[in-house]
Order: C-alpha cells, then structure tokens, then sequence
C-alpha cells in the first residue's frame, strides 16, 4: 500500500506540473511557437554562419547575410504562393465548375447506383459553394486586425530571436548552463550539444525530403496537365514538415484539383505519382538522409503531431516532431551520463584488491 500510495502521488505531481506547464504555454503560445519557429530556422542557417565565420568574414556580418538571405527567400516563396493562388483561382474555379459536370456523368454511369437527383443535389452545393466563397476561400485567416497583429508579432519574434540566436547562441547556451544546479550541470552540457545536432540534422533531412518530394510530384502533376502545378508543389514542400499528415493533406489537394479539373484518368494517375513518390520518400530517402540520429518511432510521430495541433494549432504540428526527437535524444544522453556516473563511483568506493604476497623463505639454520 505505502508503494502504491508513493507511486500515486508522485503521478499526480507530475500530472500537475505537465497541467501548469500546459496552461503556461496556451498563455504564451504565440511566444513559445515563434521561439520554436526561431530554433528550427537557427538549425538550417547556423552552418551558413560558421562556414563564412572560418573564411574570416566577421560573426556580426555573417548572421547579418545569413538572415537576410534565408528572410528573404522565405518571403519570396510566400509571396510566390499567395501571387500564383490569387492568378489562378478564377480559371481554377471555372475549372472545378466544369469539373463537377465531369464527375456527375461518370457517377450516373458508374456501378454505384447514384440516383440523378442525389448527382443534382451535390453539383448545385458544390457548385454555389465554389462560386459564392471564393473571396473567402482565398482570404481565410488573413481578416481581422487580431489575426494580422499577431501574425506581424510572430514574424518579428522570429525574426529578432533568429538573430540573436545565430549571433550568440553559444553565450545563451552558456547562461542557461548556469540557471541548472551544479550537480546536474555536466549531464546537460552534455546532452545540449547532441540535442542541437539532433534538431539541425532533422531540420536539414526534412528541408532536403520536402524538396524532392516537391520537386518530383511538382513535375508529375505538371506533365499531367494538372492547373497549379507549381503552387501546389510549393504546397507539398511546406506541408512535409509536417510528418506523415502534412503528405496525405497535400497528395489529397493535388489528388482533388486533378480529379475536378481534369477527370478521373488524370487523378488516378496523380495519385499514384503521389503515392510513388511518398513510398520512395519513406523508404529510401527518410532513412538514408535523416539516419539514426531523429529516428522517432511512428506512434510517436502520429501522437505528437496530434497532440501538437491540438495545443497550438499548425505550428504546434509543426514543431511537434522535432521536439520529440530533441527530448529523446536529452534523455538517452542523460541516462548515459547517469549510469557512466554510477559506474564511476562504484569503481572509487571499491577499494583496490589486495594481492596476496608468497611466504619468504625461511632462513636457513
């Protein structure tokens, strides 16, 4: 009973805490996520940094290049998307109409004993959905003074700490050294630099994939003549980094825009361009590119990205894998640390055996 009624408080301790923690966080969520934000974009531009650092180029000058360069071409790709979206959502829309008209002759053909009416029925809703919506279609989650000020606070949150952290991240990490008790200080100066190692060969291998991915499927639903061809393959590279739900998300898109503006047959073929790819990536690439280093087991991916989304929304997603894959490799290093010192101190509190020494030999009488 004493066992179990220790093991029940201390759950729920740590019930508690995990509660506290999770509150906190909602408070400041738009701090925490563009923190986050910061870290990851840190993680694929710090190389940058160091390798023009080792050419003699100063650190203030290098992270000034380095940011510069990987804002703007963030900034680029975005106007890029919302530029090819807002060109092409007229033709787009008159496309999905007609598409619609396509679709309700192969179901009244088809095996599936669809009625007319029920064919009739669904055309007009999709029909007026697309027709009168398509302003708000396209300006979802851009309306508001809320929305923009808070979207304008993120940017520049990540944007100042991205700096800071490519300019003195040594020094942060050092300050933050001396806020961990000095008996577990060696543990975690340990363990920092591997989860650092973790979370940029995990930001590079998912930059990498998301690029092929984007490119090959890009190319694919190009040659199928599907419209949006390239914002989609922008979109496919943007939602990868959302493990496993970002791909079904972004090949279903592609999978829906070919099938209402082009028929069936093209779908078909996209889908299986989309699953091609995808089965190549998780295979071959994933593996090889991203190694054992950020292996997270796929349940934990799945709960994760959950989890994530629902505490923070797309960015909480987003940042959900990394962070597992950080607090994995935190708690297999500190576990190392912890069983190295156990070893070490068993081997000092042992004291040395003796050896036994021969009898001299008598003298002789």
């Amino acid at each position: 009973m004493r066992v179990a009624a220790e093991a029940g408080w201390r759950l729920l301790v740590l019930a508690g805490t995990v509660w506290v923690l999770m509150r906190v966080i909602s408070a400041v969520q738009l701090v925490v996520l563009a923190f986050v934000a910061a870290l990851l974009i840190t993680a694929l531009l710090q190389p940058t940094v160091a390798r023009l650092t080792r050419h003699g180029v100063p650190r203030g000058l290098a992270t000034a290049l380095t940011a510069i360069l990987g804002f703007v071409v963030m900034g680029l790709i975005g106007w890029f998307v919302t530029w090819q979206v807002m060109e092409n959502i007229d033709n787009l829309s008159n496309q999905v109409q007609d598409g619609i008209d396509e679709l309700r002759k192969w179901l009244l053909n088809s095996p599936f004993h669809v009625t007319p009416k029920q064919i009739n029925e669904i055309a007009k809703n999709l029909r007026e959905a697309v027709g009168a919506n398509t302003d708000q279609i396209t300006s979802a989650g851009l309306e508001g003074v809320t929305v923009i000020v808070e979207a304008l606070t993120g940017i520049l949150l990540t944007m100042f700490s991205t700096l800071f952290l490519l300019y003195d991240g040594r020094r942060i990490w050092e300050w933050t050294l001396k806020l961990v008790p000095s008996a577990a200080r060696p543990g975690v100066a340990g363990a920092g630099p591997r989860a650092w190692r973790t979370l940029t060969a995990y930001v590079r291998g998912t930059v990498i994939v998301a690029m092929i991915d984007a490119i090959f499927i890009g190319l694919g639903i190009y040659f199928l003549d599907v419209p949006m061809a390239v914002p989609l393959a922008v979109f496919i590279f943007l939602f990868a980094f959302i493990p496993l739900v970002g791909a079904v998300v972004s090949g279903a898109l592609a999978v829906v825009v070919a099938l209402v503006t082009q028929g069936v047959f093209t779908a078909v073929l996209t889908l299986a361009v989309v699953l091609a790819v995808q089965q190549i990536e998780g295979h071959i690439l994933q593996p090889f590119i991203l190694g054992r280093a950020v292996r997270v087991h796929p349940l934990a991916v799945v709960l994760s990205v959950a989890a994530g989304g629902m505490v923070a929304g797309i960015g909480g997603a987003v940042v959900a894998v990394p962070l597992v894959a950080v607090t994995n490799t935190v708690v297999g290093s500190l576990r190392s640390y912890s069983q190295d010192r156990a070893v070490r101190q068993a081997t000092t509190a042992t004291p040395p055996a003796q050896t036994p020494t021969e009898p001299s030999e008598a003298p002789a009488s």
